[in-house]
């Protein structure tokens, strides 16, 4: 079959199943993943031609790779329970309910800044599985929690992991091409300038268009989980929602600019967090009405999963200072900084490494690194609050049984989503006897068969879908960095342009990826719930992607009657008519949601 439209259909069955299932039907992840799996394996047994070992292999290497996210979620969980159960949590939310205890505006310092701060230094997910159980601790609805952990895995996640979507990413994905080459030659450049380029590139688009997703997020806050569900409510802390965005984005763009792509995420989050608890903390542009969840009596049972929001059990009297209570957070940040930039860290914890050569004789090959994955890290500060807080035997073993029960929750759609994903991209031409390209590779071609010049708008559409599939934004950058690049190419313009605007989409289609869901849920122990948080994450990535393809065009074609300033025009109407609608919006008097299986 050499049909491209039929192709490009066929491989995006499986995504389109899962999507339909969990939020058309709103099925849980557990039952729509292994039916999405299923269907991935028809088509590329059917379709692609991919032989049975090779589908196995691909499935094989999926497992690995979850069980990794398990061991990471596992030691979030271990974290979070560990300062629940010794009563550091209840010193940490005193803490920030004495800068303010207004909902919005902890979870823009937590989930926006402290959460940047945590992808530049670790990325993968981290982020989300530390900062939604800790929003969860301090009060605030499992689904809440949960959405703010996965909005603000969009703007700062490009710098994830110290650079690595830029670095191991694009520059994964463009190095070998002899047309990037001879593109390096013409700049005069080397790759590592040319690879920071783009980054900085990347960190523009990434200011422009994630100036609004603090705002963004604390309108979904209040008007999803609100008492009145009054969007209007978040609008009304626009001043300090766009301070904190830029006390970020701002130190981002200048840290891409003049150090590179590694630290970007990593010094904005951390000089906007302490920038802004510090002016917070005197006031500056803090509200005068504080907003609140309501009793929980009024909570709908959607909301809540396994775990009791605000339980903080302590065993002792004994009071802990908040020095004390945050040093396992800072230990753990300390760590994972550590382990990314001191290189001999890093190449000692790397080195030790569990390999999977050639899976059942194929080209396929993963390793696992226990010691550099951010659970490691996470279980040592566990281990270190343990001591430091003086926690007894039976405390620390409730610790380790609450997390385990937790985790098993989340294995099925885990050990079915990350297989499907693999089986998607292995199945490219090595392992298949069609000689067609991989199925997300298939899906890109059909869109550019398509676009034409148009097509730096729907670039970040496509790094959107790569990390809705892969989980990540260094996996969508390492399979379409090179597609990107030709593809800007053979329509004229400049390629790395091209390839920024696939690195943006690839962030911006984090808060969508079911395993990042699946994961971050399992973690505040949402479980079955799924489909309800891509209904409201989905909002986000469309935003992310219109925007970013909008400025990508403009940056590459200029103002003018263009798709790109049409758009962008009809992007800010569209946001300045629901800026309108909030501003009229009522109280709602809704009835709790009924409770689905």
């Amino acid at each position: 079959m050499d049909n491209l439209a039929v192709l490009s259909l066929l491989a995006l069955a499986p995504i389109l199943l899962v999507g339909i299932l969990l939020a058309g039907f709103r099925w849980p992840a557990k039952y729509a993943m292994p039916l999405g799996y299923v269907a991935a394996v028809i088509v590329a047994l059917a379709v692609w031609k991919m032989d049975v070992r090779g589908v196995l292999a691909a499935s094989l290497e999926g497992v690995i790779t979850a069980a990794t996210l398990l061991y990471i979620v596992f030691g979030a969980l271990l974290l979070l329970s560990t300062l629940t159960v010794g009563g550091a949590m209840a010193t940490i939310r005193a803490g920030f309910n004495n800068i303010s205890p207004d909902r919005r505006i902890q979870a823009v310092i937590i989930g926006w800044l402290f959460g940047s701060f945590i992808e530049g230094a670790s990325g993968f997910g981290t982020p989300a599985a530390v900062v939604a159980p800790l929003l969860l601790a301090m009060g605030f609805p499992a689904m809440a929690a949960v959405m703010v952990g996965l909005i603000i895995q969009s703007t700062p996640v490009s710098f994830g992991a110290v650079g690595t979507p830029i670095i191991v990413g694009v520059g994964g994905g463009l190095g070998g091409d002899p047309s990037v080459a001879e593109r390096i030659s013409v700049l005069g450049v080397t790759m590592p300038e040319f690879v920071a380029s783009i980054g900085f590139q990347v960190a523009t688009i990434h200011a422009i268009v994630g100036l609004l997703i603090p705002l963004i997020l604390v309108c979904m806050l209040t008007g999803f989980f609100g008492p009145e569900r009054r969007f209007r409510d978040g609008l009304a802390i626009w001043p300090f929602a766009l301070y904190a965005s830029v006390a970020m984005t701002i130190p981002s763009v200048l840290v891409a600019r003049f150090l590179g792509p590694e630290f970007p995420s990593l010094f904005g989050g951390l000089f906007g967090l302490i920038l802004v608890m510090f002016t917070s903390s005197k006031g500056f542009l803090m509200p005068k009405k504080t907003f609140d969840f309501g009793p929980r009596s009024t909570w709908s049972p959607r909301w809540m999963g396994t775990m009791e929001p605000a339980a903080a059990p302590v065993a002792s009297a004994r009071r802990i200072g908040i020095v004390s209570a945050w040093a396992p957070y800072v230990l753990m940040a300390v760590l994972l900084v550590g382990s990314r930039v001191i290189a001999p860290a890093k190449e000692f914890l790397t080195g030790i490494a569990i390999p999977f050569n050639n899976i059942l004789g194929t080209d396929i090959s993963t390793a696992v690194q226990p010691f550099y994955s951010p659970a490691f890290l996470l279980i040592l500060a566990s281990l270190f609050a343990y001591a430091l807080h003086r926690m007894n035997g039976a405390q620390i073993r409730k610790t380790w049984a609450v997390s385990g029960t937790q985790l098993a929750g989340t294995a099925v759609a885990l050990l079915f989503a990350v297989p499907l994903v693999r089986v998607l991209i292995q199945s490219g031409p090595d392992l298949n006897a069609s000689g067609l390209s991989s199925m997300p590779v298939t899906l890109a071609e059909g869109a550019a068969a398509i676009s034409g010049s148009s097509w730096p708008f729907i670039a970040p559409f496509i790094g959107a879908l790569g990390a809705f599939v892969a989980g990540s934004n260094t996996v969508s950058n390492l399979t379409f960095s090179q597609f990107q690049f030709s593809t800007g190419n053979a329509i004229g313009v400049n390629p790395e342009q091209v390839v920024a605007a696939q690195a943006v989409g690839g962030a911006g289609g984090n808060p969508i990826a079911i395993h990042n869901i699946v994961a971050a849920s399992a973690t505040v122990g949402l479980l079955g719930r799924e489909g309800d948080l891509l209904r409201k994450t989905i909002l986000v990535t469309l935003y992310y992607c219109i925007a970013a393809g909008s400025i990508s065009f403009i940056f590459i074609y200029g103002l003018g009657v263009n798709l790109g300033t049409i758009m962008l025009v009809l992007l800010m109407t569209t946001l300045g008519l629901i800026v309108r609608w909030m501003l009229r919006q009522k109280a709602a008097v809704l009835a709790p949601e009924p409770s689905r299986a």
